[in-house]
Protein backbone atom coordinates (compact mmCIF):
# COMPACT_ATOMS: atom_id res chain seq x y z
CA UNK A 1 0.00 0.00 0.00
CA UNK A 2 1.00 3.62 -0.90
CA UNK A 3 0.78 6.31 1.36
CA UNK A 4 1.10 9.95 1.20
CA UNK A 5 4.54 11.50 2.43
CA UNK A 6 2.36 14.14 4.80
CA UNK A 7 0.51 10.86 6.47
CA UNK A 8 3.74 8.91 6.42
CA UNK A 9 4.73 10.60 10.12
CA UNK A 10 1.70 8.93 11.79
CA UNK A 11 2.16 5.95 10.55
CA UNK A 12 4.08 3.65 13.32
CA UNK A 13 7.89 2.60 12.43
CA UNK A 14 7.60 -0.99 12.19
CA UNK A 15 4.60 -0.81 9.80
CA UNK A 16 6.48 1.65 7.45
CA UNK A 17 9.45 1.24 4.64
CA UNK A 18 10.61 4.40 2.74
CA UNK A 19 12.61 4.42 -0.68
CA UNK A 20 14.93 6.92 -1.52
CA UNK A 21 17.45 7.65 -3.89
CA UNK A 22 21.54 8.12 -2.50
CA UNK A 23 22.61 4.33 -2.50
CA UNK A 24 25.63 5.45 -4.43
CA UNK A 25 26.40 8.73 -1.53
CA UNK A 26 25.45 11.53 -4.13
CA UNK A 27 25.76 14.16 -1.45
CA UNK A 28 22.38 15.92 -2.26
CA UNK A 29 20.28 12.92 -2.61
CA UNK A 30 17.60 12.01 -0.06
CA UNK A 31 19.50 9.48 2.18
CA UNK A 32 23.06 11.84 2.33
CA UNK A 33 20.59 14.69 3.33
CA UNK A 34 19.24 11.94 6.04
CA UNK A 35 22.38 11.37 7.24
CA UNK A 36 23.22 15.45 7.76
CA UNK A 37 19.68 15.39 9.80
CA UNK A 38 19.07 17.55 7.01
CA UNK A 39 15.56 15.58 5.94
CA UNK A 40 11.78 15.02 7.39
CA UNK A 41 12.42 11.41 7.84
CA UNK A 42 15.22 10.80 10.72
CA UNK A 43 16.85 7.80 11.01
CA UNK A 44 17.85 6.46 14.72
CA UNK A 45 18.22 3.34 16.88
CA UNK A 46 16.06 0.36 16.06
CA UNK A 47 15.37 1.59 12.50
CA UNK A 48 17.21 -0.86 9.16
CA UNK A 49 18.47 1.07 5.83
CA UNK A 50 19.34 -1.29 3.05
CA UNK A 51 21.37 -0.64 0.12
CA UNK A 52 20.59 -2.57 -2.48
CA UNK A 53 23.04 -1.63 -5.02
CA UNK A 54 26.08 -2.54 -6.21
CA UNK A 55 29.64 0.44 -5.45
CA UNK A 56 30.00 2.14 -8.77
CA UNK A 57 34.10 1.94 -8.96
CA UNK A 58 34.86 6.24 -7.62
CA UNK A 59 31.88 6.08 -5.34
CA UNK A 60 33.76 3.91 -2.19
CA UNK A 61 34.48 6.63 0.31
CA UNK A 62 31.29 8.35 -0.55
CA UNK A 63 29.09 5.13 0.19
CA UNK A 64 31.58 4.47 3.06
CA UNK A 65 30.86 7.58 4.96
CA UNK A 66 27.08 7.26 4.33
CA UNK A 67 27.33 4.06 6.03
CA UNK A 68 29.54 5.22 8.99
CA UNK A 69 26.70 8.33 9.39
CA UNK A 70 23.78 5.92 9.23
CA UNK A 71 25.56 3.65 12.01
CA UNK A 72 26.42 6.65 14.25
CA UNK A 73 22.82 7.72 13.91
CA UNK A 74 22.06 4.07 15.46
CA UNK A 75 20.59 2.12 12.05
CA UNK A 76 21.56 -0.86 11.19
CA UNK A 77 22.90 -1.06 7.51
CA UNK A 78 22.14 -3.93 5.10
CA UNK A 79 24.23 -3.85 2.30
CA UNK A 80 26.01 -6.10 -0.20
CA UNK A 81 29.12 -6.40 1.72
CA UNK A 82 27.30 -8.04 4.48
CA UNK A 83 24.00 -9.50 2.77
CA UNK A 84 22.67 -10.72 -0.42
CA UNK A 85 20.10 -7.60 -1.17
CA UNK A 86 21.47 -6.53 -4.62
CA UNK A 87 20.01 -7.88 -7.83
CA UNK A 88 21.44 -5.92 -11.01
CA UNK A 89 19.31 -3.88 -12.83
CA UNK A 90 21.81 -4.52 -16.06
CA UNK A 91 20.59 -7.47 -18.16
CA UNK A 92 23.27 -10.76 -17.50
CA UNK A 93 24.40 -12.89 -20.44
CA UNK A 94 21.82 -15.03 -20.97
CA UNK A 95 18.85 -12.57 -20.31
CA UNK A 96 21.02 -10.56 -23.48
CA UNK A 97 20.95 -14.06 -25.08
CA UNK A 98 17.20 -14.86 -24.87
CA UNK A 99 16.80 -10.83 -26.07
CA UNK A 100 18.75 -11.63 -29.59
CA UNK A 101 16.97 -14.85 -30.13
CA UNK A 102 13.81 -13.30 -30.26
CA UNK A 103 14.68 -10.12 -31.70
CA UNK A 104 16.66 -11.61 -34.31
CA UNK A 105 18.18 -8.28 -35.05
CA UNK A 106 20.09 -7.47 -38.21
CA UNK A 107 22.23 -4.84 -36.84
CA UNK A 108 23.67 -4.97 -33.15
CA UNK A 109 24.94 -1.69 -31.57
CA UNK A 110 26.24 -2.93 -27.98
CA UNK A 111 26.30 0.30 -25.42
CA UNK A 112 26.37 1.46 -21.92
CA UNK A 113 29.37 -0.35 -19.92
CA UNK A 114 32.89 -0.15 -20.05
CA UNK A 115 34.56 -1.70 -23.78
CA UNK A 116 34.99 -4.86 -22.10
CA UNK A 117 31.48 -5.61 -21.23
CA UNK A 118 30.73 -4.09 -25.16
CA UNK A 119 33.08 -6.60 -26.43
CA UNK A 120 31.19 -9.16 -24.38
CA UNK A 121 27.66 -7.93 -25.64
CA UNK A 122 29.25 -8.14 -29.25
CA UNK A 123 30.46 -11.84 -28.75
CA UNK A 124 26.74 -12.59 -27.61
CA UNK A 125 25.55 -11.19 -30.25
CA UNK A 126 27.67 -13.24 -33.28
CA UNK A 127 27.05 -16.13 -31.35
CA UNK A 128 23.27 -15.93 -31.83
CA UNK A 129 23.54 -15.71 -35.40
CA UNK A 130 23.91 -11.90 -35.87
CA UNK A 131 26.88 -11.71 -38.71
CA UNK A 132 30.02 -10.05 -37.26
CA UNK A 133 30.13 -7.24 -39.50
CA UNK A 134 27.18 -6.05 -38.40
CA UNK A 135 27.96 -6.01 -35.18
CA UNK A 136 28.84 -2.51 -34.57
CA UNK A 137 31.50 -1.49 -31.55
CA UNK A 138 31.50 2.88 -31.12
CA UNK A 139 32.35 4.81 -28.75
CA UNK A 140 31.59 8.34 -27.73
CA UNK A 141 32.19 10.96 -31.20
CA UNK A 142 31.64 7.27 -33.32
CA UNK A 143 29.46 8.22 -36.28
CA UNK A 144 27.25 5.63 -37.61
CA UNK A 145 25.20 5.70 -41.25
CA UNK A 146 22.14 3.49 -41.54
CA UNK A 147 21.15 2.95 -44.78
CA UNK A 148 18.91 -0.34 -46.17
CA UNK A 149 19.17 -1.84 -43.32
CA UNK A 150 23.29 -1.95 -43.27
CA UNK A 151 25.02 0.34 -40.37
CA UNK A 152 28.82 1.34 -40.65
CA UNK A 153 30.47 3.47 -39.02
CA UNK A 154 31.36 6.82 -41.03
CA UNK A 155 33.19 9.01 -39.28
CA UNK A 156 34.97 9.52 -35.55
CA UNK A 157 34.06 13.30 -33.66
CA UNK A 158 36.67 14.51 -31.16
CA UNK A 159 34.09 14.64 -28.30
CA UNK A 160 34.96 14.88 -24.53
CA UNK A 161 33.39 16.55 -21.39
CA UNK A 162 30.90 19.52 -21.32
CA UNK A 163 31.30 21.44 -17.89
CA UNK A 164 28.78 22.89 -16.44
CA UNK A 165 29.92 25.89 -14.42
CA UNK A 166 27.03 28.57 -13.00
CA UNK A 167 25.20 30.31 -16.14
CA UNK A 168 27.97 28.75 -18.81
CA UNK A 169 28.42 25.64 -20.22
CA UNK A 170 31.44 24.62 -21.63
CA UNK A 171 33.92 27.73 -21.55
CA UNK A 172 35.65 26.46 -18.72
CA UNK A 173 38.89 24.18 -19.39
CA UNK A 174 40.88 21.59 -17.70
CA UNK A 175 43.93 24.12 -16.70
CA UNK A 176 40.74 26.11 -15.04
CA UNK A 177 40.13 23.32 -13.26
CA UNK A 178 43.56 22.55 -12.30
CA UNK A 179 43.72 25.92 -10.77
CA UNK A 180 40.74 25.53 -8.81
CA UNK A 181 42.00 22.23 -7.40
CA UNK A 182 45.52 24.15 -6.49
CA UNK A 183 43.43 27.21 -4.83
CA UNK A 184 41.12 24.47 -2.55
CA UNK A 185 44.01 22.36 -1.51
CA UNK A 186 47.39 24.40 -1.58
CA UNK A 187 46.28 28.13 -1.26
CA UNK A 188 47.34 31.34 -2.73
CA UNK A 189 50.26 33.39 -2.42
CA UNK A 190 51.02 36.88 -4.07
CA UNK A 191 54.15 39.16 -4.36
CA UNK A 192 54.24 42.56 -5.84
CA UNK A 193 57.07 44.33 -6.58
CA UNK A 194 58.04 47.78 -8.12
CA UNK A 195 61.42 48.56 -9.38
CA UNK A 196 62.75 50.76 -11.26
CA UNK A 197 62.42 50.49 -15.37
CA UNK A 198 66.20 51.33 -16.47
CA UNK A 199 68.42 49.57 -13.51
CA UNK A 200 66.19 46.87 -12.81
CA UNK A 201 66.67 47.63 -9.14
CA UNK A 202 63.56 46.95 -6.26
CA UNK A 203 62.17 50.46 -5.50
CA UNK A 204 59.42 48.89 -3.15
CA UNK A 205 58.37 45.32 -1.48
CA UNK A 206 58.38 42.64 -1.85
CA UNK A 207 55.26 42.18 -0.32
CA UNK A 208 53.91 39.04 -0.25
CA UNK A 209 49.99 37.95 0.83
CA UNK A 210 48.40 34.65 1.31
CA UNK A 211 45.48 32.82 1.04
CA UNK A 212 44.65 29.85 2.55
CA UNK A 213 48.30 29.13 3.13
CA UNK A 214 49.41 30.34 6.41
CA UNK A 215 47.60 32.06 9.14
CA UNK A 216 50.37 34.78 9.30
CA UNK A 217 52.52 36.26 6.17
CA UNK A 218 55.46 36.41 8.74
CA UNK A 219 56.77 33.12 7.66
CA UNK A 220 57.75 34.91 4.76
CA UNK A 221 60.29 36.39 6.39
CA UNK A 222 62.75 34.14 5.48
CA UNK A 223 62.30 34.38 1.74
CA UNK A 224 61.98 38.13 1.16
CA UNK A 225 66.10 37.79 1.05
CA UNK A 226 65.69 35.64 -1.75
CA UNK A 227 63.66 37.11 -3.55
CA UNK A 228 65.80 40.31 -4.18
CA UNK A 229 68.54 38.62 -4.60
CA UNK A 230 67.10 36.95 -7.48
CA UNK A 231 65.74 40.40 -8.56
CA UNK A 232 69.62 41.88 -8.13
CA UNK A 233 71.63 39.20 -10.27
CA UNK A 234 68.63 39.84 -12.47
CA UNK A 235 69.21 43.41 -12.90
CA UNK A 236 73.55 42.80 -13.23
CA UNK A 237 72.93 40.64 -15.79
CA UNK A 238 70.25 43.10 -17.91
CA UNK A 239 67.11 41.72 -17.42
CA UNK A 240 64.27 44.10 -17.93
CA UNK A 241 61.42 42.54 -19.34
CA UNK A 242 58.40 42.87 -16.16
CA UNK A 243 57.15 39.05 -17.43
CA UNK A 244 61.35 37.76 -16.93
CA UNK A 245 61.42 39.48 -13.37
CA UNK A 246 57.78 37.64 -12.53
CA UNK A 247 58.88 34.48 -13.50
CA UNK A 248 62.18 34.88 -11.49
CA UNK A 249 60.02 35.60 -8.47
CA UNK A 250 57.83 32.95 -9.03
CA UNK A 251 60.68 30.06 -9.09
CA UNK A 252 62.61 31.41 -6.22
CA UNK A 253 59.08 31.36 -3.67
CA UNK A 254 57.85 28.20 -5.38
CA UNK A 255 61.18 26.34 -5.05
CA UNK A 256 61.21 27.83 -0.98
CA UNK A 257 58.14 26.77 -0.65
CA UNK A 258 58.30 23.59 -1.65
CA UNK A 259 61.25 22.53 0.02
CA UNK A 260 60.04 24.39 3.82
CA UNK A 261 56.72 23.62 3.49
CA UNK A 262 56.46 20.50 0.70
CA UNK A 263 53.73 22.62 -0.70
CA UNK A 264 52.85 24.08 -3.98
CA UNK A 265 50.56 26.53 -3.95
CA UNK A 266 49.53 29.28 -6.87
CA UNK A 267 52.01 31.66 -7.06
CA UNK A 268 51.24 35.35 -8.64
CA UNK A 269 53.88 37.42 -8.93
CA UNK A 270 53.13 40.87 -9.82
CA UNK A 271 56.22 43.39 -11.17
CA UNK A 272 55.58 47.19 -11.65
CA UNK A 273 57.94 49.31 -13.71
CA UNK A 274 58.24 52.83 -12.67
Amino acid sequence: MLVDFKKAGSIPDDKIVYMSTGSQGEPMAVLARMVNQDHQVEVGPGDTVILASSLIPGNENAVYRIIDGLTKLGATVVHKGNAKVHVSGHAAAGELTYCYNILKPKNVLPVHGEYRHLVANAKLAAETGVPPENVILAEDGTVLDLRDGVVRKVGQLDLGYVYVDGSTVGEITEADLKDRRTLAEEGFISIIIVVDAKTGNVIVGPEIHAKGFAEDDAVFDAVLPKIRAALAEAAENGVRDPHALQQIVRRTVGRWVNVTFRRRPMIVPLVIEA
